[in-house]
């Protein structure tokens, strides 16, 4: 099994807790090739035993570490090749174009594969018959599975929305107003293709940087969020306004 998706069954990764904590949900995917969903309490690592999750992350970790060059090198570029041509053309010409070039490739395939038995005399069957046999319909279950999963991160959102927008805590809320303030910024520099073509590149790159330099970026990480801890802690002692109180106390 994968180190990286190994990682989402361990213990709590006290390292990792508080800044992730602050900020409520966040997602571990680029650094562990797995979902793990952070919650105020840092003991509720565990969302990532759900089945489908598993295997979904499990097949993703498998191209964005490029355990598999070929593999990964493909996606990455048909991913990237269709992102960029969304800055060009309409997202209906894409697709139409897209499509009509995986059907050419897989048309004259089909064609090149059935002269060729007709010329050797043999009957290997349909050329995709191996992929015509892969089961893609998702069960009951699990498509259940993925509506409580949903329903789960939507109401998390939903409920820590309602906290920051409310003042629950004056600190997070403090928080959101500088993510909120540096996003204006964001925004007038890039254009939302933009940010999901860097996100792309940012999928298929730091989670191999992140695993190539564990140690030192664990270390740097460490210190940045002792230091920002620090900071939070001096800033609650400063403010009068109460904290909210610890449900899971």
């Amino acid at each position: 099994m994968n180190v990286a998706i190994d990682a989402c069954f361990e213990p709590v990764v006290s390292r990792r807790e508080s800044w992730m904590d602050d900020m409520g949900l966040w997602y571990c995917m680029l650094l562990r090739g797995c979902q793990t969903l952070a919650l105020p309490n840092p003991y509720h690592y565990y969302h990532c035993f759900a089945p489908f999750s598993y295997d979904l992350h499990f097949a993703m970790a498998e191209f964005v570490y490029w355990r598999d060059p070929k593999k990964s090198g493909v996606v990455f570029g048909a991913g990237l090749a269709i992102l960029l041509s969304l800055t060009v053309f309409s997202i209906i010409s894409v697709f139409a174009y897209s499509s009509l070039a995986a059907l050419s490739v897989t048309l004259s395939f089909r064609i090149y594969k059935n002269i060729l038995q007709a010329v050797q005399k043999t009957n290997e069957g349909h050329p995709f018959k191996e992929y015509l046999e892969v089961e893609i319909t998702p069960s009951s279950e699990r498509i259940h599975q993925i509506v409580d999963s949903f329903l789960s991160h939507f109401n998390r959102t939903l409920i820590k929305l309602r906290s920051v927008f409310l003042v629950e805590d004056i600190i997070d809320s403090l928080k959101f107003v500088v993510l909120f303030w540096c996003l204006t910024y964001i925004g007038s520099w890039f254009n939302g293709l933009t940010l999901i073509i860097l996100a792309y590149l940012g999928l298929f790159s730091l989670p191999k940087v992140y695993e190539m330099n564990k140690t030192q970026i664990d270390q740097y990480l460490s210190l940045a969020s002792t230091q920002i801890n620090d900071i939070t802690s001096k800033i609650r002692a400063m403010i009068p306004f109460p904290a909210k109180k610890d449900k899971d106390n």
